[in-house]
């Protein structure tokens, strides 16, 4: 079996991707979670945040490992001697982003494969932002994220 990295902002981590994580470590020796920097995306919470909460979620998984990011991709991928980079898919709109990625990286790297595995269908129409979104208006996302997370939120949003 090989080892994958399964890059995100992760900002929050929510209960689709523990679930993409929990079926990749059935597929893989290891799963390295790498939460990106990005600062791009204007994130609630900081990497080292980030890279704590996903940590603190998944430390269950003795397969699993998370480590904060900011430099290209493959890169990482070789220093983490993986040669599979995960992605998950939720809807069609995701896939052209996905597959323009997926190419970039294959021209950088051509021995690290891109895999894509589609999202659980609870979890289609989850995402982070609209996560943070629902808790910024005082809904309840019990449903979409941890506890730990839940708690973090709060603490964020105040």
């Amino acid at each position: 079996m090989v080892n994958a990295v399964y890059p995100g902002t992760f900002d929050p981590i929510t209960n689709g991707h523990i679930d993409l994580i929990e079926r990749a470590t059935k597929m893989f020796k290891h799963v390295t979670v790498a939460v990106a920097h990005n600062t791009s995306k204007n994130p609630l919470f900081d990497m080292q945040e980030r890279v704590a909460m996903a940590a603190d979620v998944l430390k269950d998984f003795e397969s699993v490992s998370v480590v904060g990011f900011d430099n290209l991709l493959v890169e990482f991928t070789k220093t983490h001697n993986a040669s599979v980079i995960l992605r998950g898919l939720r809807a069609v709109s995701d896939f052209e982003y996905e597959f323009q990625l997926a190419g970039m990286n294959r021209n950088l790297a051509p021995d690290i494969e891109t895999i894509f595995l589609t999202t659980a269908e609870q979890y289609a129409y989850l995402s982070s932002s609209l996560v943070k979104e629902v808790a910024r208006l005082g809904g309840d996302i019990t449903k979409f994220v941890p506890e730990q997370v839940i708690a973090e939120i709060k603490l964020k949003l105040g």
